[in-house]
This record gives structure tokens, sequence and C-alpha cells, in this order.
């Protein structure tokens, strides 16, 4: 295999075996500690501008498929891959082409055969560093020197990920509906199975919604539908005036990449819809919402990325594991005191996991209720949406 090098901006190096795409890229370099879904991971384009490091150590053992893609395009979002060892057996039946491949064929590259439990421990201590991934023979000086240069304080990346138009999510695609496995035994004389027999009916559409697309998962937008919601997606940059131009039952803020700090015309417009509609916001969603009311965001020392997050809810006291993945979290101080209220906290650092407004209809979560492939301990959260909607708008 070609050799490697992983540089981080403090000078740390890290030497291994090339994949993917031979070439250099630059991020910020971070970690992730799921077990599973590391498909969903590099296609999330909430990882934007990252070179995400897997904490479990074998990765690639079920190779890639055309279904579990989360972003609009289709396409990889992370800037490079840093796993322990890549698997060199793909053994899902699923499975439609390897990491490898996938890898290459996007420009992306990767590095294996590291430590990269030496690489977690540097982060968590340090916390996340500019870095570099390259198969150039470089020596370390130069590639830490690579690191350094590359900026990405202040860019907007979430231009980067939006959607070019505005369109309708297709409630009648098999991507909004649930597979499900058929067990038991056949009854003798039963029509043999079809495609149609492994997915489930979706439910009638209830509530028509439009959808700001800071970076929006896939599946978001299938659970969106398996919730009765029917979604026209707008790009991260449309106004007030066409979201609301529909007559939409309600406002979603999706997920996204990149600095909160610097959209400032996401704020201002969802600033002018509170009180005009129901509104829910998710991860960037949740971060924009609290400039909109008035709060502000601080960079996470190593930010959350993973699918094992404990989260407490304040109103009800229960305990939920979620799947989260951003560097950034809102400031409850920072909110009008008496108008809103954080609803949630990650047991972990005691850091924002959600907020409401007291009075008009918005709530929002830091995490992922629809985290594929999983913990699925807040799906609720969908309905919960469709339950403000019919309440005219009260909060839940």
């Amino acid at each position: 295999m070609t050799p490697a090098l992983l540089a981080l901006e403090d000078g740390s190096v890290w030497r291994g075996q090339a994949f993917g795409a031979p070439r250099t890229a630059n991020g910020e370099v971070c970690f992730n500690t799921s077990m599973t879904g590391y498909q969903e991971i590099l296609t999330d384009p909430s990882y934007r501008g990252q070179i995400v490091a897997m904490t479990y150590p074998l990765i690639g053992n079920t190779g890639i498929n055309s279904v579990d893609i989360e972003s609009s395009s289709g396409t990889p979002h992370v800037a490079g891959l840093v796993v322990r060892e890549l698997s060199p057996v793909v053994s899902s039946w699923r499975s439609e082409e390897s990491l490898d491949a996938y890898l290459a064929r996007h420009g992306i590259p990767g590095i294996t055969g590291i430590d990269t439990r030496s690489l977690t421990l540097r982060l968590r201590t340090a916390g996340s560093m500019r870095g570099v991934v390259t198969t150039e023979t470089l020596s370390d000086a130069a590639a830490v020197d690579l690191a350094k240069k590359w900026n990405y304080l202040e860019r907007d990346f979430v231009k980067e990920v939006t959607c070019a138009k505005a369109y309708d999510w297709d409630p009648k695609d098999k991507l909004s509906r649930k597979w499900t496995l058929i067990q038991g035994k056949r009854a003798p004389g039963a029509p043999p199975l079809t495609g149609e027999d492994y997915f489930e009916k979706l439910p009638p559409v209830k509530y028509r919604i439009v959808a700001f697309d800071y970076g929006l998962k896939t599946n978001i937008l299938r659970r969106l539908r398996q919730s009765g919601f029917q979604v026209r997606v707008l790009p991260a940059t449309a106004t007030a005036k066409e979201a609301l131009a529909g007559d939409p039952d309600g406002i979603f803020l999706s997920n996204g990449p990149g600095d909160p700090g610097v959209l400032t015309y996401a704020h201002q417009t969802v600033r002018e819809l509170i009180g005009k509609k129901p509104l829910f916001g998710i991860c960037l969603g949740h971060q924009i919402l609290g400039y909109a009311l008035g709060g502000k965001t601080f960079k996470l020392k190593f930010g959350h990325r993973g699918g094992n997050q404990p989260v407490k809810d304040l109103t009800t006291g229960r305990i939920a594991i979620t799947s989260q993945n951003h560097g950034f979290a809102v400031d409850p101080k920072s909110l009008p005191a008496g108008e809103v209220e954080t609803t949630q906290v990650n047991l972990n650092d005691m850091t924002s996991e959600g907020l409401r407004h007291r009075k008009q209809p918005v709530f929002s979560v830091q995490y992922h209720p629809e985290a594929a492939p999983g913990p699925h301990d807040a799906a609720y959260f969908f309905r919960e949406f469709g339950k403000m909607i019919e309440k005219g708008g009260k909060t839940p």
C-alpha cells in the first residue's frame, strides 16, 4: 500500500497506509465514537470540511450502498477519513462498492494503520485541530506547515452543501418508506413475495411544511414523511417571504456544517418566522434558532460526535441515548430570561441539548432524533412537531 501521513497543527504526526484517493486534503480533525454507520458519517453534509477519525478499530467491512447515503447530492462530504484498520473484506449483502473504491471515486483520501487511540486522546486533551492527510512524500515539518495554513474560520460551509433550488420530497419514493423484515413460514399456495412486500405503507399526509436545507440529511426527510409530513425543501438562503408563500403548516430547520455564528442571513430569516408558523430545529437548526431568539453559541473543545451521548429531558426527567454531531453549543445564559428555556442537557458536560420558547410555537434539539443507523430513543420529536401543529401552534 502507498504510504500516507496525518499531521496536526500542533506538530503531532502519524504515518500509515493510504486508501481512497491519492491526494492531499486539509480539514478540522475530529473523532467519532460510533461503532456503526460510517457511510452515513461520510455522506452527512454536517461533516463538510472535516477529517474524521473513527474510534471503532475495524471500518469498511459492510462496504457502501446507494440507499444509506445521507446527502441530497449523493456524494460524501468529509475531507478525509482516518481508521485503525481498513477491512480487506466486504461481507454485507447490501454492499455495492468497497469503502476504498468509493472514496477514490469521489477524490477523498483516507489513512489506515495508525493508532487512533493516541489520536483521539490527543484531540480530547488539546481539542479539535486543523490537520492534513496526504499521500505525497512530505517531511513531518512540511505536513504540519500545510495544516497550519488552512483557514476555516468564518467560512460559510452551508452555502457549499445546500440545494441550488427548492424541490418537493417525493412522498411516493421508496426511500421514505420503512423497510421491514418478513419472518415466518409462507402459507401453502401463497403468491411469491415482491419488492413491495418489504416496505411498509406510508401514512397519509397530515401536514405541509417547508424545510430549510442547511445540510439536510436524507433520513430526516424520511422520518418527516413517515410522520405524516409533506415536505418542500428550500435553499438555506431562502427568505421568510419565500418560506411562507405556500402557507405551510410549519417550518423545519435542518442540520448542517460549520460555525453557526457566520450564518447571519439564516438568523434574520428565522427571526422573521418566529410567531408566524410553528418551528422545529435539529442540530444546526437548533443553533440558528438560538441566534434568532437573541442568543449566542460557543465552540466546544472537541465536540460531540457519536451514537452514545446521554441526554436528560428536564421536563420529564427521562434520559435518552442519542446520536450527535456538532462542534458548537448554544449558550443558555445568552438567551432571553423568562422567554426561552433549556429543555434538555448533555449529561457528559451539561451543555444545552434542547430549547423552547415559553409563548411562541418554537422548539429544537441539538442532537439527531432521525439517527441512522441509530439509536432511536428520540424519534418521537417528529410526532411532537405534528402535535404542536395540530394544537394550533402550542409548544409540546
